[in-house]
């Protein structure tokens, strides 16, 4: 016997739960169930080895079975990645793994699966959708403060959602130019001299950003825009002496500035310009560690309204989810040494 059957207005899923704690998920779009369920199955069998549900599909159903639980949060997940789908027109291996987020940005009352999520940042390459409720409050303040800070372990989408917001109010012209920046601060190793010029000497330590860029945009646009000037690509020590106006300047790696550093990046702000400062209190590569100013430079500004601070942790991790165990497993023997 089958229960609580629920449709969207445009039929194209119906959703319907077992006595057994069973859920059934019927697409009826093709093309969004080859979407959803991967080449050789590889999304669902993905789902099914972090879920711990067993799940089966035969048809246009996806059969979801195990511990009534899980089984709600893989039907949640497949109904992010249908959005996901109609509004990317596809599915990356990074949405399958971040699917069963509890923290998802998913709204099924008010949204049906034919309607993008919101807060949904459109670039030329793919849709950037925030992934969690951290993410999502981290955009809307990206998008409405002058100034931002976040801070927060890695794989939480601090560098990937600022550029990718830059680059949307770029191409929409509510900005005239992008300003990605980074302290030139070796992680941890002796790299010695290199050889080049001065892009190519400073291109190692500003690789991340441009790997962003290019995610977002075509390569040739994007070698275009740096040509012209309206993407720049510069070390902090660059900043010093600027202002920046009808721009849209990210500091990344902020935890490897010091307090005076990102004082000097924070008052280069101009007319119609917005900053943002990133970074990961656990990752400081400076030789001393007591010298980052990001932390302090949080406590000091906490009191200016103007000034957004997000905090991000393990929960808001968007990588593998074993990058999620591994952040938890350093923050606790962290903890456990205080």
């Amino acid at each position: 016997m089958k229960i609580n059957k629920q449709n969207n207005s445009d039929k194209e899923v119906a959703i319907t739960r077992g006595v057994d704690d069973s859920i059934n998920v019927r697409i009826f779009n093709n093309q969004i169930l080859m979407g959803i369920v991967g080449s050789f199955d590889n999304n669902l069998k993905e789902l099914e080895k972090i879920s711990g549900s067993k799940i089966y599909f035969r048809g246009n159903s996806i059969a979801i079975k195990g511990d009534k639980h899980a089984n709600e949060k893989v039907k949640d997940a497949i109904e992010y990645l249908i959005k996901r789908f109609i509004s990317d027109k596809k599915i990356d291996g990074n949405d399958v793994t971040t699917s069963l987020n509890k923290d998802m940005v998913l709204d099924t009352k008010n949204q049906s699966t034919v309607q993008p999520l919101g807060d949904v940042i459109k670039t030329p390459k793919r849709s950037v959708i925030p992934r969690s409720l951290k993410q999502k409050e981290y955009v809307r303040s990206l998008r409405t403060n002058q100034i931002v800070m976040s801070l927060g372990p890695a794989g939480t989408g601090k560098t990937y959602l600022a550029v990718a917001v830059a680059l949307s109010m770029l191409l929409e012209k509510k900005v005239e130019r992008i300003i990605l920046s980074r302290p030139a601060v070796e992680a941890g190793e002796r790299l010695g001299f290199l050889p080049g010029d001065m892009k190519e000497k400073i291109d190692p330590y500003l690789r991340p950003l441009y790997d962003s860029l290019y995610d977002l945009l075509d390569y040739d646009k994007i070698q275009r825009k740096i040509e012209s000037g309206s993407i720049e690509i510069a070390p902090l020590a660059f900043m010093r002496g600027r202002t920046l106006k009808n721009s849209f300047a990210i500091l990344d790696e902020a935890q490897n500035a010091t307090e005076t550093q990102i004082k000097m990046f924070l008052t280069r702000i101009g007319e119609k310009s917005k900053l943002v400062v990133n970074g990961d209190p656990s990752q400081v590569d400076l030789p001393n560690k007591n010298q980052s100013g990001l932390i302090k430079s949080q406590a000091i500004l906490k009191g200016i309204k103007e000034i957004s601070v997000i905090n991000f942790d393990h929960q808001d991790v968007m990588r593998h989810p074993l990058v999620t165990k591994i952040v938890e497993a350093y923050q606790k023997n962290t903890d456990d040494k205080g």
